[in-house]
């Protein structure tokens, strides 16, 4: 993880504090050597520690606290005088080329800059991540078979139950409840049960277990849940996500792997169809999900990478609404700007084209605990028919 942006950060950590050394900290005459050295411990240790997490063998180490450690002190330590610094920058090519004044007008930006961004990542880090947000969203078809009008999934995704360790595992047993207080006929999980291994999974199978619905529980795998993330041979990375496999079975869960199912209601059906990850090389296999399958069926998909609604699942008509997660909504919302929408057109919430329809949950949890602006969700969908004439 931390090996994907750890030049950013070496540059980020070096470069703006030797701008503050240079045009602020010389310029004043008790700037003793001694507290030069205090100024760049800080960074120092930031530098060790970077380069120490961006050299490890897997994506982040086994215990995440110290991943957990590194992102707090990213926000509090190196973050901050980078700002400053780039702020400072602008300022001074500001006041040189364009208003000729002798006031650097990045300091006081800079200085907000900070402390709201302070506020975020204290708030996030407590607050953001503990509330719990049960959204209703009701969907609308010509084409629902009647005995299904009125039927509620509830839609959760993302729980990485590898972070809901020590003092946040109530948290898991909080969501878990809160989806059987629904009352839900059926219950879909979108992937990424896991962080890393599934080892993660053990402890919790009981109260994973606890999940009720009238139909039962129903899953597909998410790219954690491939053990893509430990530097391991191919034959233990495939022995990993057999057990991950297994231990859904062990909760109860119809895990669907490119397959599908079939609800009756008397003469009526829904089709449920679970797709392998998208990003996985020849995984995602729709036609084989949907193999057998009639061509006026009603089908709901599930696919943990939205991506795949727009580049094959629209194609079939049959798949009327597909529930996705993955993107966590980014896990940082400003005024409703989310990173994850330069990578994901379709990255949070309900989209419709023609008659089809997409979900996508911001999850429950996340290899970070941090949120802001975005909640930790489960989603109860409600299934209508219209009675307006098709």
């Amino acid at each position: 993880m931390v090996a994907r942006i750890m030049i950013p950060i070496i540059l980020a950590i070096m470069l703006s504090d030797l701008y503050i050394d240079m045009h602020y900290w010389r310029h004043h005459s008790g700037y003793r050597w001694w507290k030069r050295l205090l100024w760049w411990s800080p960074s120092m240790g930031m530098l060790v520690y970077t380069i120490a997490l961006g050299t490890i063998r897997n994506f982040v180490p086994d215990d995440l606290r110290w991943v957990n450690l590194y992102m707090l002190l990213v926000g509090i330590v190196v973050y901050p005088k980078a700002v400053f610094s780039l702020f400072s920058v602008l300022g001074r090519l500001t006041r040189h080329y364009i208003t000729h004044s002798h006031r650097n007008w990045g300091t006081p930006v800079a200085t907000v800059i900070i402390v709201i961004s302070l506020f975020m990542i204290g708030y996030g880090s407590t607050r953001g991540f503990r509330v719990l947000k049960v959204k209703h969203i009701t969907v609308t078809f010509d084409d629902l078979p009647p005995a299904f009008d009125g039927y509620r999934i509830v839609h959760f995704s993302d729980a990485h139950v590898g972070t809901f360790t020590g003092s946040l595992r109530h948290l898991l047993v909080r969501d878990i409840d809160s989806i059987n207080a629904q009352h839900p006929d059926l219950i879909a999980f979108t992937g990424d049960l896991q962080n890393i291994r599934p080892r993660e999974i053990k402890p919790v199978v009981p109260i994973l277990r606890r999940l009720q619905a009238r139909d039962g529980v129903v899953s597909v795998l998410g790219n954690h849940d491939y053990a893509e993330y430990v530097k391991v041979p191919s034959a233990q990375k495939q022995s990993n996500c057999r057990s991950t496999i297994r231990l859904e079975q062990r909760c109860g869960w119809r895990l669907l792997n490119n397959a599908h199912e079939v609800i009756r209601r008397g003469n009526d059906s829904l089709v449920i169809v679970g797709e392998q990850n998208l990003e996985l090389p020849d995984s995602a296999n729709l036609p084989r999900a949907m193999q057998g399958v009639g061509s006026k069926a009603f089908a709901i998909v599930l696919q943990h990478n939205p991506k795949g609604w727009d580049e094959h699942i629209r194609r079939d008509a049959r798949a009327r609404l597909t529930l996705s997660g993955h993107t966590h909504g980014g896990q940082l919302s400003v005024f409703g700007l989310r990173a994850t929408q330069i990578a994901y057109r379709e990255d949070y919430g309900l989209y419709r084209k023609g008659r089809q329809y997409l979900y996508v949950t911001s999850g429950i949890g996340g290899l970070i605990p941090f949120r802001f602006g975005i909640s930790p969700e489960i989603a109860v969908i409600t299934l209508r028919r219209s009675t307006a004439p098709r």
